[in-house]
């Protein structure tokens, strides 16, 4: 397909900031909300940069969400494949809700407040090894990314040995220096854990989402297991890469840090906020089953549309003085500032950040993230704990020693050294 003039070639990734989105992006939101993008595939499409337009997107049942339709907007090996049974985020009514509608209960915040306990004590045993083991460490390592896989395993009722597994595995899978082939061993292997999961519950029940999933008898072991799977790799990659964006972020700033005294958790507002600001996720596509209208401009059925949710976030349309981090106290009882997103005191002119807008870095609509309440209660958690273990935390050497995952779905960090 011949690229348009105008057209945007490919969705822009490369940042001069780590915790701003693209400056191309920034540009397109002001001047063109809704632009043409043509795809590494070669697929012509759109990219949409505008807040209120990636709600009615994300809200219409006029887009799909289906895997087997997709077109990505960054350079892939995958090719556009159905879902595989039970991964319902790459699925449409009926079948996502089929798939989705059981789950509902489990994620709910009285749920997710159940399970806190264990989120907790998850945290101090690997804030205990990293003490064991001694300054300096890879805060992504040692902690960031294994702590969600913990708690998916725990709530899916996984082994100690599973649990290891996975860990092992998801290392592997999420390090850009691994060959392919690592990478591909590395996913069927998971892929084999997760079957080998699902037996296991069926002959050795417990008080867990797998076992009460398999008494309600509507999903056979393919199912489950194509779900348990799909629960760990998205639930896992971007909650581990906001706990470690996050802590990136506060780790630059010495205003905050040196008002850090002990909050046990972060505030909700806060939460959101470091959501907004970072998203991690870095875009969502829809593809539109109809010719439509969108902004002035007519979508052609089949045609792509690319969210980029780190623009969105920050669109001056939903959110007032939208690159300011806003938040009336950043750790409980514990007032604080943020830089680079420029700081912004917090006074009644100022109001919520979310009274213009939500953020939508957990999607919208039907394909919101079922694990939102996890995600948040993870980060409130293991972040405030961080800073309670080690008050001197700070980064071990200098920037340059931090390398970001610009071209993925999920932006984050490759390492974070840190020492205290």
């Amino acid at each position: 397909m011949t690229v348009e003039p105008d057209a945007v070639d490919g969705l822009p990734t490369a940042r001069g900031c780590p915790f701003s989105p693209p400056a191309e992006l920034t540009e397109l939101s002001a001047t063109r909300p809704l632009t043409r993008m043509s795809y590494p595939d070669g697929h012509m499409g759109w990219l949409v940069t505008s807040h209120p337009l990636a709600r009615r997107i994300l809200a219409s049942q006029d887009f799909s969400a289906r895997h087997d339709l997709r077109h990505s907007p960054i350079p892939t090996m995958l090719t556009p494949t159905q879902a595989p049974p039970g991964a319902f985020i790459g699925m449409d009514p009926p079948e996502h809700t089929r798939y989705r509608k059981p789950l509902n209960q489990y994620f709910t915040v009285r749920r997710i407040r159940q399970l806190e306990p264990a989120i907790e004590r998850t945290t101090r045993e690997h804030l205990h090894a990293m003490e064991e083991t001694g300054a300096p460490t890879d805060l992504m390592r040692a902690f960031a990314l294994p702590i969600p896989v913990a708690v998916i395993s725990e709530l899916l009722g996984s082994t100690p040995e599973i649990n290891e597994e996975l860990q092992r595995l998801r290392a592997v899978s999420m390090d850009p220096k691994s060959p392919a082939e690592d990478v591909g061993a590395s996913v069927k292997a998971t892929h084999e854990l997760m079957q080998n999961l699902v037996t296991y519950k069926r002959d050795n029940p417990g008080d867990d989402l797998l076992t009460k999933l398999i008494d309600d008898g509507e999903l056979d072991d393919a199912e489950l297991t194509g779900l348990a799977l799909m629960m760990l790799i998205a639930g896992h990659e971007t909650t581990a890469q906001m706990i470690g964006l996050s802590m990136y972020y506060l780790l630059r700033h010495e205003e905050i840090r040196d008002r850090l005294t002990g909050g046990p958790v972060l505030t909700d507002e806060a939460v959101n906020e470091l959501l907004r600001c970072l998203s991690a996720v870095q875009f969502v596509t829809r593809v539109a089953l109809t010719d439509l209208e969108l902004g002035g401009v007519t979508v052609r059925k089949g045609e792509a549309c690319t969210i980029s949710l780190p623009a969105v976030n920050r669109d001056a349309r939903a959110f007032e003085e939208p690159d300011l981090f806003k938040t009336p106290n950043l750790f409980e009882a514990v007032g604080g500032t943020a830089g680079n997103l420029q700081p912004a005191g917090h006074s009644p002119a100022s109001g919520n950040p979310s009274a213009s807008g939500s953020h939508l870095a957990f999607g919208h609509g039907i394909h919101q993230c079922i694990g939102h309440n996890l995600a948040r209660s993870e980060m409130k958690i293991a972040i405030g704990a961080v800073w309670q273990r080690f008050p001197a935390l700070r980064l071990a050497g200098d920037d340059a020693d931090i390398t970001t995952r610009e071209a993925f779905n999920t932006y984050g960090l490759d390492r974070l050294p840190v020492e205290w």
